[in-house]
């Protein structure tokens, strides 16, 4: 298990991560541990394209691929798989997703994260930002409001928080343990029935 420090960066992947289910986050980030699946390997599919440092430029408009970024202020650290800098000064990150097109917050978290730190490192404001959905080929446009800027504060503070204490939360034992790749680790179900037990376990103790 890896100390986390107060001031240690955190991965931008992490914020997605924790917003879709804590233990996921604290498994892969504050554990090391991670394993495949039919999605993650959709998803490695899809990121081959834009995991590939580089520029192009068309009609004006300069697009970077895996650019690093970073936030001092925030403590943050990561890439953008996509920017595109327009010739009205507009910064516009574009963030890969494998599957269709769909509103997902934790994505949407991400992208945010993103627009941050584009902002502190370029000092340029950066108010869209895109999902590129693969299997739909389509792009869902989202707009960084001071809502989804406060919420990235907000994950930012539980992501560190929760590295610092070393403690792993809970599984969540819902649907989107199906979808996870860190099922078979992670035994939400198992987890859940000792959970279950111990209060049981409790509960013969209690005074009627």
């Amino acid at each position: 298990m890896v100390k986390g420090e107060a001031d240690d960066p955190i991965m931008l992947s992490a914020l997605q991560h924790y917003s879709y289910c804590p233990r996921q986050c604290a498994l892969i980030h504050m554990e090391q541990v991670f394993d495949e699946n039919v999605h993650t390997m959709r998803g490695n599919a899809v990121h081959e394209r834009v995991d590939q440092p580089g520029l192009e430029s068309f009609e004006g408009v300069r697009t970077e691929y895996a650019l690093p970024v970073w936030s001092d202020r925030l403590g943050l650290i990561g890439k953008c798989d996509v920017v595109e800098f327009y010739p009205d000064g507009r910064i516009y990150p574009v963030e890969y997703k494998h599957g269709k097109k769909r509103a997902k917050v934790h994505d949407d978290l991400q992208l945010a994260a993103q627009a941050l730190c584009l902002e502190e490192m370029l000092g340029m404001p950066v108010t869209h930002g895109a999902i590129y959905h693969h299997s739909s080929r389509r792009r869902r446009e989202i707009v960084i409001t001071d809502s989804l800027r406060q919420q990235v504060e907000e994950t930012v503070k539980a992501v560190r928080s929760m590295l610092v204490s070393q403690k792993l939360p809970p599984p969540a034992n819902d649907a989107r343990c199906k979808e996870c790749s860190l099922m078979e680790i992670c035994q939400p179900q198992a987890m859940a029935d000792k959970a279950g037990q111990s209060k049981a376990r409790e509960s013969l103790f209690e005074p009627d």
